[in-house]
């Protein structure tokens, strides 16, 4: 069987910190007195870039300096809410699998690089991954496209043998931009139909991957 390296998402994927995202962007929004969302109802305004998401909540466009308040509120919150977050359900069982066959892997995520590296170790996932990359100073939240590319040719590995496990569109773009396969997991920050719609494998459990490798 051909070994395959496998570039996990972290929020929303390996990190089950739904509640706290939606309960954190609800606090932020409180003051603009926008109605409160549940699960599904963030599920279904939720996009990368996060900017254009608070657009559409607003039904405006953000104003000067407008994004880096509501991104350091938000990031104030969730960072208070993700301490009662564990791992999804089946994460380790999953990456142990996908170690078991032989297969290699690692972690590129859209939070900040520091707190991220702390996480993994202390979730006791660190020793598994080639490479665990987040986002370091000085860089912005968008695409995750480019920061795949970087995140592959760092470790050196040939985009035709990769597949990029993630929770949204977003990680479906940057797989295909690097020319690496993907497969999206229902779990997270966007419903299983709009996954569907995009025609590649959804899977509501990680240990679902394997049949897809």
């Amino acid at each position: 069987m051909a070994m395959t390296h496998i570039v996990w998402d972290w929020n929303g994927t390996l990190f089950d910190d739904i509640d706290a995202t939606v309960d954190a962007t609800n606090e932020v929004f409180a003051s603009y007195g926008l109605p409160m969302m549940d699960r599904a109802g963030f599920q279904a305004i939720y996009s990368r870039p996060i900017w254009a998401c608070y657009e559409r909540l607003l039904g405006r466009a953000l104003e000067e300096g407008e994004w880096e308040r509501l991104d350091a509120a938000f990031h104030d919150s969730y960072h208070r809410l993700m301490e009662r977050c564990r791992l999804a359900a089946d994460a380790r069982h999953a990456i142990d699998a996908l170690t078991d066959a032989g297969h290699t892997q690692s972690l590129l995520s859209m939070w900040h690089h520091d707190r991220l590296t702390v996480a993994v170790r202390e979730h006791g996932i660190g020793e598994i991954f080639r490479r665990v990359d987040g986002l370091r100073p000085g860089e912005a939240g968008g695409s995750k496209a480019e920061f795949m590319v970087r995140h592959l040719s760092r470790l050196g590995v040939d985009p035709a043998e990769v597949v990029a496990v993630g929770d949204s569109a977003d990680d479906a773009a940057a797989a295909r931009h690097a020319g690496a396969r993907a497969i999206l997991y229902a779990g997270g920050t966007q419903a299983r139909a709009d996954l569907a719609r995009l025609g590649l494998p959804v899977v509501d459990r990680l240990t679902e991957i394997s049949a897809y490798i």
